[in-house]
């Protein structure tokens, strides 16, 4: 199985930036695409970003696409989520995924997850 860890979450007041980062072992990390999800308290787990294997096309949910960037670096076999504007309503924890085949915002095409990390941002 693939191995995800995620980091770099915390504490930051609305309009702030943060950048998590999720790497990965166990197999070739350029294989697979990667992307972020979160969920928080009270509600279902929701797509964020994804990035194909390549790096070459990036996917946003709509409701952060313009302040978030999503990336990747395979030398380093790590993906990071770039947040930036921050809103409280971005509070939640962030998980990362990856999927050997499907690319979607769909939650069950995505075949391995990190245990995510807190996000939380203050009015």
């Amino acid at each position: 199985q693939v191995q995800l860890v995620e980091s770099g979450g915390g504490l930051v007041q609305a309009g702030g930036s943060l950048k998590l980062s999720c790497a990965a072992s166990g197999r070739i990390f350029s294989s697979y695409h990667m992307a972020w999800f979160r969920q928080a308290p009270g509600k279902e787990r929701e797509f964020v970003a994804a990035i194909r294997r390549s790096g070459d096309n990036t996917y946003y949910a709509d409701s952060v696409k313009g302040r978030f960037t999503i990336d990747r670096d395979n030398a380093k076999k790590t993906v990071y989520l770039q947040m930036n504007s921050l809103k409280p309503e971005d509070t939640a924890v962030y998980a990362c995924a990856a999927s050997s085949g499907y690319y979607s915002g769909r939650t069950g095409e995505w075949e391995y997850w990190g245990q995510g990390t807190q996000v939380t941002v203050s009015s």
